[in-house]
Protein backbone atom coordinates (compact mmCIF):
# COMPACT_ATOMS: atom_id res chain seq x y z
CA UNK A 1 0.00 0.00 0.00
CA UNK A 2 1.20 3.40 -1.09
CA UNK A 3 1.69 6.45 1.50
CA UNK A 4 -0.75 8.15 -0.73
CA UNK A 5 -3.77 5.21 -0.43
CA UNK A 6 -2.69 5.02 3.58
CA UNK A 7 -4.18 9.03 3.80
CA UNK A 8 -6.73 9.21 1.29
CA UNK A 9 -5.70 10.87 -1.52
CA UNK A 10 -7.74 12.07 -3.99
CA UNK A 11 -6.63 9.37 -7.17
CA UNK A 12 -7.14 6.87 -4.08
CA UNK A 13 -9.50 3.66 -4.92
CA UNK A 14 -11.71 3.24 -1.84
CA UNK A 15 -10.49 0.35 0.17
CA UNK A 16 -13.59 -2.07 -0.01
CA UNK A 17 -14.74 -1.00 -4.01
CA UNK A 18 -12.84 -4.37 -4.85
CA UNK A 19 -14.19 -6.38 -2.36
CA UNK A 20 -17.87 -5.49 -2.95
CA UNK A 21 -17.21 -6.23 -6.79
CA UNK A 22 -15.88 -10.00 -5.69
CA UNK A 23 -18.87 -10.83 -3.26
CA UNK A 24 -20.30 -13.79 -4.58
CA UNK A 25 -23.08 -12.91 -6.72
CA UNK A 26 -25.63 -14.99 -4.38
CA UNK A 27 -24.89 -13.21 -1.72
CA UNK A 28 -26.53 -10.40 -3.13
CA UNK A 29 -30.33 -10.01 -3.37
CA UNK A 30 -31.94 -10.41 -7.07
CA UNK A 31 -32.88 -6.50 -8.36
CA UNK A 32 -36.88 -7.76 -8.68
CA UNK A 33 -36.75 -8.66 -4.93
CA UNK A 34 -38.21 -6.13 -2.59
CA UNK A 35 -36.98 -3.41 -5.36
CA UNK A 36 -34.52 -2.51 -2.71
CA UNK A 37 -30.93 -1.55 -4.41
CA UNK A 38 -27.53 -1.62 -2.62
CA UNK A 39 -27.94 2.09 -1.66
CA UNK A 40 -31.41 2.09 -0.26
CA UNK A 41 -33.33 3.12 -2.52
CA UNK A 42 -36.59 1.35 -4.44
CA UNK A 43 -37.17 -0.05 -7.54
CA UNK A 44 -39.96 0.27 -10.01
CA UNK A 45 -41.72 -2.33 -7.68
CA UNK A 46 -41.75 -0.48 -4.59
CA UNK A 47 -44.89 1.40 -5.46
CA UNK A 48 -47.21 -1.33 -6.52
CA UNK A 49 -46.28 -3.54 -3.24
CA UNK A 50 -46.92 -0.45 -0.98
CA UNK A 51 -50.43 -0.35 -2.34
CA UNK A 52 -51.14 -3.76 -0.23
CA UNK A 53 -49.06 -2.72 3.00
CA UNK A 54 -49.72 -0.94 5.95
CA UNK A 55 -47.72 2.85 6.41
CA UNK A 56 -45.58 0.64 9.20
CA UNK A 57 -45.40 -2.28 6.83
CA UNK A 58 -44.36 -0.17 4.40
CA UNK A 59 -41.67 1.33 6.01
CA UNK A 60 -39.83 -1.78 6.93
CA UNK A 61 -40.58 -3.20 3.26
CA UNK A 62 -38.17 -0.28 2.32
CA UNK A 63 -35.74 -1.47 4.55
CA UNK A 64 -35.23 -5.17 3.70
CA UNK A 65 -31.74 -5.34 2.18
CA UNK A 66 -30.03 -2.55 4.61
CA UNK A 67 -27.18 -5.08 4.90
CA UNK A 68 -25.97 -4.31 1.20
CA UNK A 69 -26.23 -0.52 2.39
CA UNK A 70 -23.93 -1.42 5.23
CA UNK A 71 -21.45 -3.44 3.12
CA UNK A 72 -21.42 -0.53 0.60
CA UNK A 73 -18.15 0.70 -0.37
CA UNK A 74 -18.27 4.12 0.40
CA UNK A 75 -20.14 3.29 3.73
CA UNK A 76 -17.48 0.89 5.30
CA UNK A 77 -15.08 3.47 3.45
CA UNK A 78 -15.98 5.93 6.17
CA UNK A 79 -16.57 3.77 8.91
CA UNK A 80 -12.81 3.03 8.13
CA UNK A 81 -12.29 6.64 8.55
CA UNK A 82 -13.72 7.58 11.40
CA UNK A 83 -12.86 4.76 13.55
CA UNK A 84 -9.39 5.58 12.36
CA UNK A 85 -9.91 8.82 13.40
CA UNK A 86 -11.60 8.51 16.83
CA UNK A 87 -8.40 6.36 17.92
CA UNK A 88 -8.86 4.41 20.93
CA UNK A 89 -7.68 1.34 22.73
CA UNK A 90 -7.46 -1.90 21.21
CA UNK A 91 -10.07 -5.01 21.97
CA UNK A 92 -9.67 -8.51 23.20
CA UNK A 93 -7.47 -9.14 20.50
CA UNK A 94 -5.11 -6.89 21.07
CA UNK A 95 -5.24 -5.11 17.26
CA UNK A 96 -4.73 -1.63 17.50
CA UNK A 97 -6.60 0.97 15.19
CA UNK A 98 -3.16 1.65 13.51
CA UNK A 99 -3.37 -1.84 12.35
CA UNK A 100 -6.73 -1.80 10.63
CA UNK A 101 -6.14 -1.09 7.49
CA UNK A 102 -4.02 -3.84 7.15
CA UNK A 103 -5.94 -6.49 8.84
CA UNK A 104 -8.82 -5.03 5.70
CA UNK A 105 -6.40 -4.98 2.80
CA UNK A 106 -5.90 -8.84 3.58
CA UNK A 107 -9.90 -9.75 4.95
CA UNK A 108 -12.13 -7.19 2.58
CA UNK A 109 -13.83 -9.81 0.83
CA UNK A 110 -14.39 -12.21 3.55
CA UNK A 111 -15.58 -9.44 5.97
CA UNK A 112 -18.29 -8.50 3.02
CA UNK A 113 -19.56 -11.98 2.21
CA UNK A 114 -20.06 -12.66 6.08
CA UNK A 115 -22.19 -10.06 6.26
CA UNK A 116 -24.01 -10.13 3.36
CA UNK A 117 -24.82 -14.23 4.66
CA UNK A 118 -25.32 -13.28 8.31
CA UNK A 119 -21.85 -15.48 9.15
CA UNK A 120 -19.99 -12.57 10.77
CA UNK A 121 -20.23 -13.04 14.77
CA UNK A 122 -19.09 -10.43 17.00
CA UNK A 123 -16.11 -11.07 19.55
CA UNK A 124 -16.48 -10.09 23.05
CA UNK A 125 -15.74 -6.90 24.28
CA UNK A 126 -12.86 -5.89 27.15
CA UNK A 127 -14.35 -4.29 30.13
CA UNK A 128 -12.58 -1.33 31.81
CA UNK A 129 -14.13 0.60 34.59
CA UNK A 130 -13.51 4.32 34.87
CA UNK A 131 -14.42 6.83 37.81
CA UNK A 132 -17.66 8.37 37.57
CA UNK A 133 -17.03 12.24 38.22
CA UNK A 134 -19.56 11.75 41.11
CA UNK A 135 -18.16 8.50 42.64
CA UNK A 136 -18.00 4.95 41.79
CA UNK A 137 -17.53 3.80 38.62
CA UNK A 138 -18.54 3.19 35.06
CA UNK A 139 -18.27 0.12 32.85
CA UNK A 140 -17.35 0.47 29.60
CA UNK A 141 -16.98 -1.98 26.82
CA UNK A 142 -14.18 -2.00 24.08
CA UNK A 143 -14.76 -3.54 20.94
CA UNK A 144 -12.19 -4.89 18.78
CA UNK A 145 -11.26 -2.48 15.76
CA UNK A 146 -13.07 -4.85 13.21
CA UNK A 147 -16.08 -5.02 15.54
CA UNK A 148 -15.85 -1.11 15.55
CA UNK A 149 -15.93 -0.62 11.95
CA UNK A 150 -18.90 -2.89 11.48
CA UNK A 151 -20.86 -0.87 14.13
CA UNK A 152 -19.46 2.35 12.62
CA UNK A 153 -20.79 1.37 9.43
CA UNK A 154 -24.28 -0.16 10.88
CA UNK A 155 -25.18 3.24 12.43
CA UNK A 156 -24.13 5.34 9.63
CA UNK A 157 -26.49 3.33 7.81
CA UNK A 158 -29.48 3.54 10.33
CA UNK A 159 -28.89 6.85 11.81
CA UNK A 160 -30.65 8.76 8.43
CA UNK A 161 -33.66 6.27 8.82
CA UNK A 162 -34.22 6.49 12.15
CA UNK A 163 -32.92 10.11 13.75
CA UNK A 164 -35.10 12.08 11.72
CA UNK A 165 -38.49 10.12 13.82
CA UNK A 166 -36.42 11.07 17.00
CA UNK A 167 -38.65 13.78 19.31
CA UNK A 168 -37.09 17.45 19.03
CA UNK A 169 -36.47 17.56 22.57
CA UNK A 170 -33.66 15.11 22.12
CA UNK A 171 -30.07 16.18 22.36
CA UNK A 172 -27.50 13.69 22.95
CA UNK A 173 -25.62 11.88 20.35
CA UNK A 174 -27.65 13.69 17.15
CA UNK A 175 -26.08 15.36 14.29
CA UNK A 176 -25.94 18.92 14.17
CA UNK A 177 -27.38 19.15 17.83
CA UNK A 178 -25.76 18.97 21.34
CA UNK A 179 -25.18 20.20 24.86
CA UNK A 180 -25.66 24.03 24.08
CA UNK A 181 -28.70 23.50 22.00
CA UNK A 182 -30.51 21.79 24.96
CA UNK A 183 -29.64 24.18 27.52
CA UNK A 184 -31.17 26.82 25.42
CA UNK A 185 -34.04 24.96 24.93
CA UNK A 186 -34.02 24.18 28.77
CA UNK A 187 -33.26 28.77 29.40
CA UNK A 188 -36.92 29.30 27.59
CA UNK A 189 -38.58 26.64 29.65
CA UNK A 190 -37.30 28.51 32.90
CA UNK A 191 -38.10 32.02 31.47
CA UNK A 192 -41.21 30.99 30.80
CA UNK A 193 -41.92 30.13 34.67
CA UNK A 194 -41.04 26.59 34.23
CA UNK A 195 -38.81 27.12 37.12
CA UNK A 196 -39.05 23.51 39.28
CA UNK A 197 -37.37 20.75 37.44
CA UNK A 198 -38.11 16.75 37.80
CA UNK A 199 -34.63 15.64 37.28
CA UNK A 200 -34.49 12.21 36.80
CA UNK A 201 -31.43 9.76 36.90
CA UNK A 202 -31.27 7.00 35.46
CA UNK A 203 -29.54 4.00 37.48
CA UNK A 204 -26.94 2.28 35.36
CA UNK A 205 -28.83 3.23 31.91
CA UNK A 206 -26.48 1.41 29.46
CA UNK A 207 -26.07 -1.45 31.79
CA UNK A 208 -29.71 -2.56 32.11
CA UNK A 209 -31.17 -1.97 28.13
CA UNK A 210 -33.47 -5.28 27.97
CA UNK A 211 -32.39 -7.03 25.18
CA UNK A 212 -36.04 -8.04 23.86
CA UNK A 213 -37.93 -4.81 24.56
CA UNK A 214 -34.74 -2.79 22.49
CA UNK A 215 -34.56 -5.23 19.32
CA UNK A 216 -38.67 -5.51 19.34
CA UNK A 217 -38.37 -0.94 19.07
CA UNK A 218 -35.70 -1.89 15.99
CA UNK A 219 -37.55 -4.64 14.49
CA UNK A 220 -40.37 -2.01 14.07
CA UNK A 221 -38.03 -0.15 11.99
CA UNK A 222 -35.99 -2.58 10.18
CA UNK A 223 -37.02 -5.38 7.67
CA UNK A 224 -33.57 -6.76 6.80
CA UNK A 225 -33.44 -9.99 9.25
CA UNK A 226 -29.92 -10.74 8.96
CA UNK A 227 -29.21 -6.85 10.38
CA UNK A 228 -31.42 -7.42 13.37
CA UNK A 229 -29.77 -10.98 13.76
CA UNK A 230 -26.15 -9.38 13.77
CA UNK A 231 -27.08 -5.92 16.30
CA UNK A 232 -28.41 -8.84 18.50
CA UNK A 233 -24.85 -10.80 18.65
CA UNK A 234 -23.26 -7.14 19.07
CA UNK A 235 -26.05 -6.89 21.94
CA UNK A 236 -25.47 -10.17 23.37
CA UNK A 237 -21.37 -10.65 22.55
CA UNK A 238 -19.68 -11.52 26.17
CA UNK A 239 -17.82 -8.78 27.89
CA UNK A 240 -13.99 -10.10 29.01
CA UNK A 241 -12.66 -8.62 32.34
CA UNK A 242 -10.04 -10.22 34.56
CA UNK A 243 -9.24 -13.01 31.98
CA UNK A 244 -12.52 -14.06 32.34
CA UNK A 245 -16.01 -13.84 29.41
CA UNK A 246 -19.33 -13.18 31.05
CA UNK A 247 -22.35 -13.53 28.98
CA UNK A 248 -24.37 -10.55 28.63
CA UNK A 249 -28.24 -10.67 29.24
CA UNK A 250 -29.01 -7.27 29.18
CA UNK A 251 -27.08 -3.98 28.31
CA UNK A 252 -25.37 -2.18 26.04
CA UNK A 253 -21.79 -1.24 26.77
CA UNK A 254 -20.87 2.39 26.37
CA UNK A 255 -17.66 2.08 24.15
CA UNK A 256 -19.28 0.94 20.61
CA UNK A 257 -20.45 3.40 18.11
CA UNK A 258 -23.72 1.68 17.59
CA UNK A 259 -24.79 1.74 21.70
CA UNK A 260 -25.63 5.71 21.04
CA UNK A 261 -27.71 5.22 18.87
CA UNK A 262 -29.25 2.23 20.44
CA UNK A 263 -29.87 4.14 23.87
CA UNK A 264 -31.56 6.86 21.56
CA UNK A 265 -33.90 4.51 20.38
CA UNK A 266 -35.29 3.07 22.77
CA UNK A 267 -35.86 6.47 25.27
CA UNK A 268 -37.70 7.41 22.37
CA UNK A 269 -40.80 6.00 23.75
CA UNK A 270 -39.76 7.92 27.19
CA UNK A 271 -39.79 11.16 24.26
CA UNK A 272 -42.80 10.36 23.12
CA UNK A 273 -44.45 9.43 26.23
CA UNK A 274 -43.78 12.59 27.45
CA UNK A 275 -44.62 14.75 24.54
CA UNK A 276 -48.58 13.09 24.47
CA UNK A 277 -48.41 14.07 27.95
CA UNK A 278 -48.06 17.98 27.03
CA UNK A 279 -45.03 17.94 29.47
CA UNK A 280 -41.94 20.88 28.56
CA UNK A 281 -38.61 18.69 28.69
CA UNK A 282 -35.07 18.10 27.75
CA UNK A 283 -33.10 14.86 27.22
CA UNK A 284 -29.13 14.22 26.66
CA UNK A 285 -28.75 10.93 26.61
CA UNK A 286 -29.98 8.63 30.14
CA UNK A 287 -29.73 12.84 31.56
CA UNK A 288 -33.62 14.08 31.46
CA UNK A 289 -34.90 17.22 32.92
CA UNK A 290 -39.07 18.14 33.01
CA UNK A 291 -40.06 21.64 33.71
CA UNK A 292 -43.30 22.37 35.40
CA UNK A 293 -44.61 25.25 37.50
CA UNK A 294 -44.86 23.60 40.75
CA UNK A 295 -43.71 20.99 43.47
CA UNK A 296 -46.76 19.51 43.72
CA UNK A 297 -47.04 18.90 40.00
CA UNK A 298 -43.70 18.00 39.90
CA UNK A 299 -44.28 15.46 42.43
CA UNK A 300 -46.95 13.38 40.08
CA UNK A 301 -44.85 14.01 37.41
CA UNK A 302 -41.66 11.94 38.65
CA UNK A 303 -44.21 9.39 40.41
CA UNK A 304 -46.09 9.01 36.80
CA UNK A 305 -42.73 9.15 34.75
CA UNK A 306 -40.86 6.43 37.40
CA UNK A 307 -43.69 3.83 36.67
CA UNK A 308 -43.75 4.29 33.16
CA UNK A 309 -39.51 3.63 32.87
CA UNK A 310 -39.92 0.62 35.28
CA UNK A 311 -43.25 -0.57 33.87
CA UNK A 312 -43.09 -0.50 30.27
CA UNK A 313 -39.63 0.40 29.58
CA UNK A 314 -38.03 -1.98 32.66
CA UNK A 315 -35.69 0.84 33.49
CA UNK A 316 -34.78 1.87 37.12
CA UNK A 317 -34.82 5.12 38.91
CA UNK A 318 -32.07 6.43 40.86
CA UNK A 319 -34.23 7.71 43.81
CA UNK A 320 -31.03 8.84 45.24
CA UNK A 321 -29.83 10.99 42.63
CA UNK A 322 -33.33 11.94 41.12
CA UNK A 323 -35.32 14.72 42.82
CA UNK A 324 -37.65 17.24 42.01
CA UNK A 325 -36.43 21.02 42.83
CA UNK A 326 -35.85 24.36 41.87
CA UNK A 327 -33.71 24.86 38.65
CA UNK A 328 -31.41 26.53 40.91
CA UNK A 329 -30.64 23.80 43.42
CA UNK A 330 -30.07 20.87 40.57
CA UNK A 331 -27.48 20.47 37.44
CA UNK A 332 -28.45 20.30 34.31
CA UNK A 333 -25.20 19.17 31.95
CA UNK A 334 -22.72 20.76 34.32
CA UNK A 335 -24.18 24.34 34.39
CA UNK A 336 -26.82 25.51 37.12
CA UNK A 337 -29.86 27.41 35.77
CA UNK A 338 -31.03 30.44 37.38
CA UNK A 339 -34.26 32.56 37.56
CA UNK A 340 -35.55 33.88 34.06
CA UNK A 341 -33.02 31.11 32.31
CA UNK A 342 -29.48 32.60 33.54
CA UNK A 343 -27.05 30.15 33.16
CA UNK A 344 -24.24 29.71 35.78
CA UNK A 345 -21.25 26.93 35.96
CA UNK A 346 -22.33 24.37 38.63
CA UNK A 347 -20.63 23.89 42.08
CA UNK A 348 -19.71 20.05 41.08
CA UNK A 349 -18.31 20.96 37.36
CA UNK A 350 -16.28 23.97 39.00
CA UNK A 351 -14.68 21.27 41.89
CA UNK A 352 -14.10 18.62 38.99
CA UNK A 353 -11.97 21.40 37.04
CA UNK A 354 -10.24 22.26 39.83
CA UNK A 355 -9.26 18.32 40.51
CA UNK A 356 -8.10 17.89 37.10
CA UNK A 357 -5.83 21.21 37.44
CA UNK A 358 -4.56 19.75 40.94
CA UNK A 359 -3.44 16.61 38.59
CA UNK A 360 -1.69 18.97 36.16
CA UNK A 361 -0.01 21.19 38.74
CA UNK A 362 0.96 18.63 41.02
CA UNK A 363 4.19 19.73 42.64
CA UNK A 364 5.74 16.34 42.50
CA UNK A 365 5.31 15.49 38.46
CA UNK A 366 9.00 15.82 38.30
CA UNK A 367 7.71 18.29 35.19
CA UNK A 368 8.54 22.10 33.72
CA UNK A 369 6.15 24.47 34.45
CA UNK A 370 6.37 25.36 30.78
CA UNK A 371 5.24 21.32 30.34
CA UNK A 372 2.25 22.12 32.83
CA UNK A 373 1.01 25.21 30.93
CA UNK A 374 0.79 23.38 27.87
CA UNK A 375 -1.10 20.55 29.57
CA UNK A 376 -3.46 23.57 31.71
CA UNK A 377 -4.31 24.79 28.47
CA UNK A 378 -4.95 21.80 26.33
CA UNK A 379 -7.84 21.33 29.21
CA UNK A 380 -8.75 25.34 29.72
CA UNK A 381 -9.49 25.83 26.01
CA UNK A 382 -12.08 23.23 26.04
CA UNK A 383 -13.79 23.95 29.54
CA UNK A 384 -14.31 27.17 28.82
CA UNK A 385 -15.85 27.36 25.74
CA UNK A 386 -18.18 24.55 26.76
CA UNK A 387 -19.12 27.26 29.66
CA UNK A 388 -19.07 30.20 27.05
CA UNK A 389 -22.95 31.01 27.61
CA UNK A 390 -22.58 31.09 31.46
CA UNK A 391 -22.38 34.06 33.70
CA UNK A 392 -19.33 33.51 35.08
CA UNK A 393 -17.12 36.41 35.55
CA UNK A 394 -16.18 36.55 39.17
CA UNK A 395 -15.96 32.54 39.20
CA UNK A 396 -13.45 32.04 36.31
CA UNK A 397 -11.48 35.27 38.00
CA UNK A 398 -11.09 33.49 40.97
CA UNK A 399 -10.06 30.78 38.88
CA UNK A 400 -7.55 32.50 37.45
CA UNK A 401 -5.81 33.70 40.51
CA UNK A 402 -6.64 30.00 42.28
CA UNK A 403 -4.16 28.37 38.91
CA UNK A 404 -1.65 31.17 38.97
CA UNK A 405 -1.16 30.37 42.74
CA UNK A 406 -0.84 26.77 42.31
CA UNK A 407 1.95 27.38 39.16
CA UNK A 408 4.04 29.73 41.79
CA UNK A 409 4.00 27.06 44.25
CA UNK A 410 5.75 24.28 41.70
CA UNK A 411 8.22 27.53 40.24
CA UNK A 412 9.16 28.00 43.94
CA UNK A 413 9.59 24.22 44.72
CA UNK A 414 11.81 23.56 41.22
CA UNK A 415 14.21 26.64 42.58
CA UNK A 416 15.56 23.37 44.99
CA UNK A 417 17.29 25.46 47.50
CA UNK A 418 17.08 28.84 49.27
CA UNK A 419 20.06 29.87 47.86
CA UNK A 420 17.99 28.85 44.51
CA UNK A 421 14.94 30.53 45.58
CA UNK A 422 16.68 33.60 46.09
CA UNK A 423 18.62 33.94 43.17
CA UNK A 424 15.28 33.55 41.07
CA UNK A 425 13.28 36.41 43.32
CA UNK A 426 16.39 38.60 42.60
CA UNK A 427 16.46 37.68 38.85
CA UNK A 428 12.47 38.90 38.54
CA UNK A 429 12.97 42.22 40.25
CA UNK A 430 12.64 41.50 43.85
CA UNK A 431 15.16 43.44 45.97
CA UNK A 432 18.01 41.18 47.97
CA UNK A 433 17.05 41.42 51.74
CA UNK A 434 12.93 39.72 50.97
CA UNK A 435 14.29 37.82 48.16
CA UNK A 436 16.57 36.10 51.36
CA UNK A 437 14.07 36.69 53.77
CA UNK A 438 11.50 34.70 51.54
CA UNK A 439 13.37 32.05 51.33
CA UNK A 440 14.68 31.20 54.49
CA UNK A 441 11.63 31.05 55.65
CA UNK A 442 10.26 27.68 57.06
CA UNK A 443 6.23 28.22 55.99
CA UNK A 444 5.00 25.37 53.76
CA UNK A 445 4.48 26.17 49.89
CA UNK A 446 1.07 26.96 49.87
CA UNK A 447 1.64 30.08 51.91
CA UNK A 448 5.07 31.37 50.14
CA UNK A 449 3.22 31.60 46.82
CA UNK A 450 0.50 34.07 48.74
CA UNK A 451 3.50 36.57 49.44
CA UNK A 452 4.13 39.93 48.04
CA UNK A 453 7.74 38.83 46.72
CA UNK A 454 6.62 35.46 45.11
CA UNK A 455 3.84 37.52 43.22
CA UNK A 456 6.22 40.80 42.57
CA UNK A 457 8.81 38.27 40.74
CA UNK A 458 5.54 36.17 39.14
CA UNK A 459 3.24 38.99 38.02
CA UNK A 460 0.02 38.34 35.67
CA UNK A 461 2.44 39.06 32.86
CA UNK A 462 5.09 37.10 33.78
CA UNK A 463 2.56 34.20 33.28
CA UNK A 464 1.40 35.84 29.59
CA UNK A 465 4.85 35.47 28.70
CA UNK A 466 4.39 31.61 29.76
CA UNK A 467 1.53 31.86 27.40
CA UNK A 468 -1.26 30.29 30.36
CA UNK A 469 -4.63 30.96 28.96
CA UNK A 470 -6.64 33.73 30.64
CA UNK A 471 -9.94 32.07 31.60
CA UNK A 472 -11.97 35.33 32.00
CA UNK A 473 -9.82 36.69 29.07
CA UNK A 474 -10.87 33.94 27.19
CA UNK A 475 -14.62 33.68 28.24
CA UNK A 476 -14.92 37.37 27.15
CA UNK A 477 -13.42 37.15 23.53
CA UNK A 478 -15.45 33.74 23.05
CA UNK A 479 -18.42 35.71 23.71
CA UNK A 480 -17.42 38.78 21.92
CA UNK A 481 -17.01 36.69 18.66
CA UNK A 482 -20.64 34.83 19.24
CA UNK A 483 -21.99 38.40 19.31
CA UNK A 484 -20.91 39.65 15.98
CA UNK A 485 -22.07 36.08 14.29
CA UNK A 486 -25.43 37.01 16.20
CA UNK A 487 -25.48 33.59 18.27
Amino acid sequence: MGVKRQQGGADQRDLLDEALMAAPRHSLPPAKAGGVTGNGGTGPGAAEESQALTAWDHERALTRHLMEAVCGSANLNRAYKRVKGNGGAPGVDGMTVDALFGWIAANREALIVSLLDGSYKPQPVRGVSIPKPGGGERQLGIPTVVDRLVQQAIAQTLEPLIDPTFSASSFGFRPGRGAHEALRQARDYVADGYEIVVDLDLEKFFDRVNHDILMSRLARRIGDKRLLRLIRRFLQAGMMADGVCGERREGTPQGGPLSPLLANLLLDDLDKELERRGHRFCRYADDCNIYVRSLAAGERVMASVTSFLEGRLRLKVNQKKSAVAPVGERQFLGHRLGRGGSLGIGRKSLDRAKDRLRAITRRNRGTSVARMVEEANLFLVGWVTFYRHARCKSVLLDLDGWLRRKVRCVKLKHCKSPAGIATFLRGNGVRDQPARQLASSGKGWWRLSSTEQAKRAMPNEWFDGLGLVRMAGHHVALNRVGNRRGT
